[in-house]
């Protein structure tokens, strides 16, 4: 005996708090997909800029995979309008990529609201920790709901998946991740004042994500009525997802008109940014100017904000013989010790001199390295001068 909703394709094998779900899913697979895209075309321009942090990599990791998820869901519902009964193992692997891109994006807030690849470069050893503890308590808790859901929910009732004690304790999780991170947003702006146009914004539009997902599991479980809240639900945590990701990608488009874009510090400086400290310096941008869309800026390859939000590096006139070692001193401005060649002073073995300060004894004065111009280009690593030259 098979018994039908009526012969169309989008009713004929789903009861009624199921109706609409196959559409609503397709929908949303191409609004994500949409999002995943340009979200590779964006870091493809961050990738030439050198500004694509691993908190961006992380975006772009859960909207794959949510995309991914929907894909699973789509293939499943569609399967289930044509037999009635569908793939399980692909319903269930569908639920386990949603839950995984749910706490791909959750861990890549908490990581932005400590100020990861915005403000420092890396998080303290005590940080990594309760980190690591807090998602491992949320995996554990969203692989009970799992269990729970499988042994003991009857597929004869309509019940939601958080109607249950492993689902309180994910809402429980979720108001305890927003309060760390409303401490690490306010400790970040405490110290980096100056990164107020993201992290306002920032923390104004995910407080509401953070709110909406247990409001909604509270209303899914005492305010929608069993016979609608499947699709209505399902409908909702769509919305809420979209809503996080397209908040995202918006507030860290890479475009000069964009006055929350939070990196500054470029991939290859965060190296050497990291030997003395794990916070990066004061600086609001970067690279305001956004030269160009595919290829890095190389005049600002070398060039290291100071903290006076000045940039310094090839730009600056140098006064004194350039050699390697002074040409690292002066990207790290740190106290360092060249050697100047004998020939230079015409005395015998070689003399110390602190970079920064020139000697005018028997040295003669040469002129700052100038940037010239061969077929139209620009010989950015050419120093030419009109005293000797250093052997």
């Amino acid at each position: 005996m098979t018994l039908t909703n009526g012969k169309s394709f989008w009713t004929r094998h789903f009861s009624a708090d199921e109706f609409g779900i196959l559409e609503t899913d397709i929908t949303f697979l191409l609004i994500f997909i949409a999002i995943f895209l340009v979200s590779c075309y964006f870091g493809y321009i961050l990738r030439g800029r050198q500004l694509l942090h691993t908190t961006y990599k992380m975006f772009m990791g859960a909207a794959g995979v949510e995309v991914l998820s929907l894909l699973l869901f789509c293939i499943y519902w569609g399967q289930y309008a044509q037999d009635g009964v569908g793939n399980s193992s692909i319903k269930v692997l569908a639920k386990l990529l949603f839950s995984a891109s749910f706490l791909i994006f959750l861990l890549m807030l908490i990581l932005l609201g400590k100020g990861f690849t915005v403000t420092r470069g890396r998080i303290s050893h005590l940080g990594s920790i309760k980190l690591s503890v807090y998602m491992t308590l949320y995996t554990v808790t969203h692989t009970v709901l799992f269990i729970h859901e499988a042994q003991f929910f009857d597929p004869a009732q309509v019940l939601y998946t958080y109607e249950s004690p492993a689902g309180y304790g994910n809402i429980a999780l979720q108001f305890l991740a927003y309060i760390w991170f409303c401490y690490a947003v306010l400790v970040t702006l405490k110290h980096f004042p100056e990164k107020q146009a993201f992290y306002v914004p920032f923390f104004a539009a995910y407080t509401l994500w953070f709110f909406a997902v247990p409001v909604m599991a509270l209303i899914a479980n005492f305010g929608i009525p069993k016979w609608a809240r499947e699709k209505i639900v399902n409908g909702i945590q769509l919305g809420i997802h979209l809503y996080a990701h397209a908040v995202f990608l918006i507030i860290t488009r890479p475009s000069a008109a964009n006055k929350n874009f939070p990196y500054h510090v470029r991939t290859s400086q965060i190296g050497i940014m990291e030997q003395n400290t794990e916070k990066f310096p004061h600086h609001v941008y970067g690279n305001v100017t956004f030269i160009s869309d595919s290829v890095p800026n190389v005049t600002e390859l070398f060039s290291i904000p100071s903290n006076n939000g000045s940039a310094g590096g090839i730009t600056k006139p140098v006064q004194y013989p350039v050699t390697l070692g002074q040409c690292y001193s002066h990207l790290t401005s740190e106290s360092h010790h060249v050697i100047i060649p004998p020939l230079l002073n015409g005395g015998p073995g070689s003399l110390k001199v602190p970079v920064g300060e020139t000697q005018l004894g028997g040295l003669q004065q040469l002129h700052t390295p100038q940037i010239h111009h061969q077929n139209g280009f620009p010989e950015y690593f050419s120093i030419r001068s009109t005293g000797p030259q250093p052997m």
